[in-house]
């Protein structure tokens, strides 16, 4: 990550043709998104602010802070940053197929999102969270886990992103203390409650993914009458054909795979157990998803001649455990 001087400044001008509306792909809290083409060609995602208010200048610092000490092939990579002028600006990798939440909700009809998909998806996902938690120079909570937070590349592989609220703690803290920021539908109850986030609040968060992967519905859902939690209607759920009934269609057309489904339907609701310290560590969530993914694989490869796809999420495990020894199948 370098910081640009003038001249790159008026690169990022010619880059966005003036930051052109046209060129927007994204809106936040923190500002405007454009993507961008460099001289040498290299396209770029350009986050421009949208005004000088003091806490939206923290975030951006706070995200030049914490990306310039993360290295992992499922974050996404800050490029550059501009915090010198009225207007502030950081410059990304382009992330050119959207995020989870597009994915899931608006599907493309020509573009089949498989259970397959959906599990590595899952995985790379929980690798890269269980990174942040463990593995970085200094443990990070990332606080605001959702759909729309996880980019797809030109292969579909995750790249989680938006770390503006994010705290990097260090290794003897169980928790920060703070006001409740996050988006509605993935907050962890208990944070909401105590003002306390722990890394048991990103497990929760990512639980809500899980179920989104799963069902292919929003978290919250809006009517004329109320609001429904789908999260407490997948917890509240005793019997299989309610919870077939919740499930996306396209997922049940996998009979093969319903075990499996099962295995991840499980681990989505001890992601969401309303007391933090049953739920698991994301360690745990993110080798179990590497082991059911690493079967599917061996199942795919059995059943077909057909070049096998490797799981990028695998290479973070292979340097702390050996995944053979710790998976069985």
């Amino acid at each position: 990550m370098r910081k640009l001087d003038s001249s790159q400044k008026k690169q990022l001008k010619d880059a966005t043709d003036n930051f052109d509306e046209d060129r927007v792909i994204g809106k936040g809290g923190q500002g405007t998104v454009y993507k961008g083409m460099l001289s040498d060609g290299k396209l770029v995602a350009v986050k421009r602010s949208s005004s000088l208010d003091e806490n939206q200048w923290k975030e951006f610092i706070n995200e030049v802070i914490i990306l310039s000490h993360v290295n992992h092939r499922n974050v996404v990579k800050l490029i550059g940053c501009c915090l010198e002028t009225k207007t502030l600006h950081l410059v990304y990798e382009f992330i050119p197929n959207g995020t989870l939440s597009d994915l899931i909700h608006s599907p493309n009809k020509e573009f089949r999102v498989t259970w397959e998909i959906r599990l590595r998806i899952a995985s790379e996902v929980a690798g890269a969270i269980a990174y942040l938690h463990s593995s970085s120079s200094a443990p990070i909570y990332h606080r605001d886990i959702k759909s729309s937070n996880i980019l797809l590349d030109h292969k579909y592989v995750a790249k989680v992103c938006d770390f503006g609220i994010s705290r990097s703690i260090s290794i003897d803290q169980t928790h920060v203390t703070t006001c409740v920021r996050g988006t509605f539908g993935y907050l962890d109850p208990q944070y909401f409650l105590s003002n306390q986030f722990s890394e048991k609040s990103d497990v929760y968060s990512f639980g809500v993914v899980l179920v989104e992967i799963l069902t292919g519905q929003k978290p919250t859902r809006v009517t004329l009458d109320d609001a429904t939690s789908l999260v407490m209607q997948f917890i509240n759920i005793t019997d299989n054909s309610a919870l077939y009934e919740m499930l996306d269609p396209i997922l049940l057309g996998s009979n093969h795979m319903i075990e499996d489904i099962m295995v991840v339907v499980n681990l989505a609701k001890r992601c969401l157990h309303s007391e933090g310290a049953v739920r698991p560590t994301m360690m745990q969530v993110a080798m179990e998803l590497a082991c059911l993914s690493k079967k599917i694989r061996a199942n795919v490869a059995a059943a077909s001649s057909e070049e096998n796809i490797s799981d990028p999420s695998i290479d973070f495990f292979s340097t702390i455990t050996n995944i053979d020894e710790s998976c069985s199948f």
